[in-house]
């Protein structure tokens, strides 16, 4: 093959070729569902993907991939995990583009809040607002929330781990039956520049 074709070949491979992250729910939190990272690293480059990089222990992983269809890389790396450690860990799987938007669209003052303050809660379908009917917004004020495409972004100023309101949205009438993962602002900005380019 010529150097020619060889680019050709590579220029076509990188055009179909997506970078995408995922986001791992509930692992290495108390002592349980522990996923060491460079353990997920191999599963992923096990599974043909590329460009594999983990970002802090909570479940975040970046990795480039010719196929297109986040739902069924994401069921993939779900039966990977189970058949490797034994145990089921929601993934949700994010391709760059959405996540841009994500943060794009962020309905708070991002650049003006501590990272601990501004979460993003990625759900994997739409969370209609049926769910929020019984949630009244103005008894956890000064806490938000906001619905978005798929996610929910939550102002919290003394930070999750406090937040009443945080609790609320996880409740089984708001969450039941779709997986939801949070990641808080400056996670999310990480992600963001890693699923760049």
């Amino acid at each position: 093959m010529t150097n020619k074709a060889m680019t050709k070949k590579a220029m076509a491979k990188q055009a179909t070729t997506g970078k995408y992250a995922a986001l791992l729910r509930g692992i290495n939190v108390g002592g349980n569902k522990k996923v060491p990272m460079a353990e997920l690293r191999s599963l992923l480059e096990g599974l043909g993907h590329g460009d594999v990089q983990t970002y802090l222990q909570s479940g975040n992983a970046v990795f480039s991939s010719a196929r297109q269809d986040p739902a069924a890389l994401a069921r993939e790396l779900e039966a990977a995990i189970e058949a490797h450690f034994g145990f089921r860990v929601a993934c949700l799987v994010l391709d760059g583009a959405y996540l841009r938007a994500v943060a794009e669209a962020c309905p708070f003052p991002a650049a003006e809040l501590a990272g601990k303050q501004l979460h993003v809660t990625f759900c994997s379908e739409q969370p209609g607002p049926e769910r929020f009917a019984a949630l009244d917004g103005a008894a956890y004020l000064p806490e938000e929330y906001r619905i978005g495409e798929r996610v929910l972004y939550l102002y919290v100023p003394e930070g999750l781990g406090r937040s009443k309101l945080a609790e609320a949205l996880a409740r089984p009438a708001v969450v039941k039956g779709i997986d939801v993962t949070t990641r808080n602002w400056n996670t999310v900005a990480k992600l963001v520049e890693l699923t760049s380019g």
